[in-house]
Parts: structure tokens; C-alpha cells; sequence
């Protein structure tokens, strides 16, 4: 019996080592989250701290004028024509930014070395002066990128979140943790079967010797052993077999659920278009309306895409020539050729051709969608489903548009009957409803032409 226990002690030691491994590993996968959670807060107060002191300027007011003036040129965040303004306070003293803001050349004439050396940096491409902006615009000015710039980074695929709740639970995806953890338990599990199969071939053979009957001992293995016969006989364990399938099985069907729920997702599809169309710049800093170019969306079932003519409305004379030395931008000159244009004589040809624009948001033909429906009657704006078109300088399907996440939608979002013509009716026919009487398709607008001849 002490062999027994001897043999037994030493099965039973890996067995507690591997219980204790994974409990461990389970621990830290628990950890991880709140250490990572800790990391980011610490990376965000860190920046914080270091901040220069804020700006004494009015960051309200400076908003209105880095609109009207500076995003054609500059972003808070990356570098457009210009570098990116996150910082500034840090990098140049508030004189230095007055001067340079008011007119950078003179200060690069004048030899500064800063002024210089961003100069040169930016390829040398001259930033418009601003001799009517006071000091105080100015301070205002730096005061309102500072605060923007002191904001934590929106969440990734934030592009977007806000309409998704941008994409955060509504992908309903597998996550790789999830997947990691799953095959962890399958390993765990196998070495526990395993361990435990060993322990009861040791004391299976333990008996069979005390009983006098000779037993080949396990491990026994010829030293000429191919690897072909060392595959065959673990073919011929059972149980290794079987949780190495189950294991395969698991990872198959976890990479086709995901493959498969994804299958007609195009979330983040961004094409190249015919036109380098900017939304940031007509949405976002010249503050057009939305409608003013889909002007489907109010009234029809599709948004539209507008015609040259509309562009025309004020490309017949915005040219951006200050941009390009006097010449027509390149991207004008696309919408001026397609309508056989000629800038000059203010004439159009015969030889007229539609611009081939790539269709971003597509919905399978089976499903329904009325843009009027939800801007009209809903009152929605054009962010809840497309995300921050203002600041798109290349648009991209922000939105996953499964039904999953039009379904989160509806349930989420309250309706406003109240001084909605929309739905006047139904509110009268539940009033109907409550007072017993009867109620007819005729009532609900069944005699309505549309309703058969549509």
C-alpha cells in the first residue's frame, strides 16, 4: 500500500499543479480588464497633468472664429495642410502663437527659428495672414484648442459609436476572449482526464503486480520508433482523439459564427470617389444643410444623390483658385468637365456625362428603409444612422445597419406624438380603442388610394 500511496502522491502533485495553474491564469484574465482600465486612466491623467496652465481666453468665442477660419487648413488631432494644433501650448509661448497666427511670414522673414522651421517642415506653403484678428481672438483662439485638445479620444469605431451606440454590443461578435477562454477550459479539462486516466492505469497496475500478473510497463517504447508509429499509437488513445476533434470542432465553428455574422456587414467601407467631396468642409465649416443637397430625405424614400446643377449653384464662382496659384481646383475642374463647361466663356457643350459616384450604404432588397419616415416624422437627424458626417473629409459607413442594430434602435428611442400630424390617427384610434367602439381598416386608412395602388 505506501507504493500505492507514493504513486498516487506523485500523480496527484501535477494534477494540484495544473489546478492551481489554471485558477491562477483564470485570475489574471479577471485582472486584466481593471489593469488595463488603471493603465488608460493613468495615460489620460498623465497628459492632464503635464498640460500647460489654461489659456485665459474664451473658448466659446474662439470656437465661432477657428470655424470660420482655420479648419480649411488645420485639425485638432492630425495634421491636414498644417500641423496638428493638439499641443500648441506646449510647443510656442502665447506671443509666439499671436505672431504667428497674425502673420507668419513676417516672422519667418524676421529669421525666428520656430517660424522657420515650421515653415520648412510644411513644405513651405504659406498660412494665410490674419491682420484683422485682435489679440484677444487670438487668445480666444488658443483657448478653445487647448480645451478641445485636452478631451479624451472618442473610443475607436466611434466613427464612430454614438448612433450604434456606434457599434459597442450591437456587432455581436465572438470576442477573442470569449474564444481564448473556451479553448482554455477544452485544455484544462483534457489535462485533468488526462492526469486522472494515469492515475487509474497506475493503480490498475499496482493491483495487477501485488495479484503476481506481470504488466508491461507504459513508456516502454522502442528506440527505433518512427514517427509514423508514434502518430499511430496516439491515434489509439481514445480520449486524445476525441478532445482533439471536439477541439477542432470548437475553433471551426467559432471562426464560421463570426464569418457568418459578419457576412453582408460593410461597417467602415470607405471607396475611392470619382470627386474628393469633403463633408468636413461644406457640412462641417461651411455649415450647409444636409438637405440642401439629399433633398429626398424629407419627402421621399431615398435621400438622393444631388446633381451637378447643385454644385453649380455655387461652383458657377467658388473656384478655389487662392489655393491652387490662381488655377481652378482639380477637383472643380472634374464637376466643370463632366457638364462640358467652360469656366471662361460660362458656356455648356453637348458632350455632357453624370459623375459615377460609389454607392457606400446599400440595403439587402428585402429590407424596407423610408428617409422621410425617420427625418420627417421621427425628427432624426442625419448623425444617428451616418455618424460625424460633418467631419468626414472622406465619407465611410459609419453604421453596421444590421437588423440587429435598427431593431436596438426602435426599442430604445421614444416617440413624440405630441403636435405630430403623423400620428394623429393613431392616437384617435386608440382613443377608439378605449372607449369600446368599433374600429374599421376605413378608420385606419384603408380607403386611401395609395394603400392598394402603390
Amino acid at each position: 500500500m505506501r507504493s500505492i500511496s507514493l504513486i498516487f502522491r506523485s500523480v496527484v502533485k501535477p494534477f494540484i499543479f495544473i489546478s492551481a495553474l489554471s485558477l491562477g491564469v483564470q485570475g489574471f484574465a479577471q485582472e486584466v480588464p481593471a489593469l488595463q482600465a488603471e493603465e488608460a486612466a493613468t495615460a489620460d491623467a498623465a497628459p492632464a497633468e503635464a498640460a500647460a496652465a489654461p489659456s485665459k481666453g474664451d473658448p466659446a468665442a474662439g470656437a465661432a472664429i477657428y470655424k470660420q477660419k482655420c479648419t480649411s487648413c488645420h485639425a485638432i488631432d492630425r495634421a491636414v495642410v498644417g500641423p496638428a494644433l493638439k499641443g500648441m501650448s506646449e510647443r510656442h509661448d502665447e506671443q509666439w502663437l499671436i505672431k504667428w497666427i497674425r502673420n507668419s511670414q513676417a516672422l519667418v522673414a524676421s529669421g525666428d527659428p520656430a517660424a522657420v522651421k515650421v515653415f520648412e517642415e510644411y513644405n513651405k506653403v504659406v498660412m494665410t495672414p490674419f491682420p484683422e484678428l485682435t489679440d484677444d481672438d487670438i487668445v480666444n483662439i488658443i483657448a478653445y484648442v487647448q480645451t478641445e485638445g485636452d478631451k479624451p479620444a472618442a473610443p475607436a469605431g466611434g466613427a464612430a459609436a454614438g448612433a450604434e451606440g456606434a457599434v459597442s454590443g450591437d456587432s455581436g461578435e465572438v470576442s477573442n476572449f470569449m474564444l481564448g477562454g473556451l479553448i482554455l477550459v477544452v485544455l484544462i479539462t483534457l489535462l485533468v482526464i488526462l492526469v486522472l486516466n494515469r492515475v487509474i492505469k497506475t493503480l490498475d497496475r499496482v493491483i495487477l503486480q501485488k495479484k503476481g500478473i506481470a504488466v508491461e510497463e507504459d513508456g516502454v517504447v522502442s528506440t527505433k520508433e518512427t514517427a509514423y508509429e508514434k502518430i499511430r499509437r496516439l491515434s489509439k488513445n481514445k480520449k486524445l482523439v476525441f478532445f482533439t476533434i471536439l477541439l477542432v470542432v470548437i475553433l471551426l465553428g467559432s471562426w464560421g459564427w463570426k464569418a457568418m455574422w459578419n457576412t453582408g456587414v460593410h461597417q467602415g467601407y470607405q471607396p475611392e470617389q470619382p470627386i474628393k467631396y469633403s463633408h468636413q468642409l461644406h457640412a462641417g465649416t461651411l455649415k450647409i444643410d444636409c438637405q440642401y443637397c439629399h433633398t429626398g430625405a424629407y419627402k421621399s424614400k431615398n435621400a438622393t444623390i444631388p446633381s451637378l446643377n447643385v454644385c453649380m449653384n455655387c461652383h458657377n464662382y467658388v473656384q478655389a483658385t487662392d489655393k491652387y496659384n490662381g488655377e481652378i481646383s482639380p477637383e472643380i475642374m472634374k464637376i466643370y468637365k463632366a457638364l462640358d463647361y467652360n469656366p471662361d466663356t460660362k458656356e455648356y457643350g453637348p458632350n455632357q456625362k453624370p459623375i459615377q459616384w460609389v454607392r457606400i450604404h446599400n440595403l439587402p432588397d428585402f429590407a424596407y428603409f423610408n428617409h422621410s419616415q425617420h427625418v420627417s416624422v421621427a425628427g432624426i437627424e442625419c448623425q444617428q444612422c451616418h455618424g460625424p458626417i460633418q467631419t468626414m473629409e472622406e465619407v465611410y459607413q459609419y453604421s453596421p445597419l444590421t437588423m440587429k442594430w435598427c431593431i436596438n434602435c426602435h426599442r430604445e428611442h421614444d416617440v413624440n406624438t405630441e403636435g405630430n400630424g403623423y400620428y394623429d390617427k393613431v392616437v384617435e384610434v386608440h382613443d377608439l380603442l378605449k372607449q369600446g367602439k368599433k374600429v374599421t381598416p376605413a378608420v385606419l386608412g384603408g380607403l386611401e388610394c395609395g394603400k392598394c395602388h402603390y
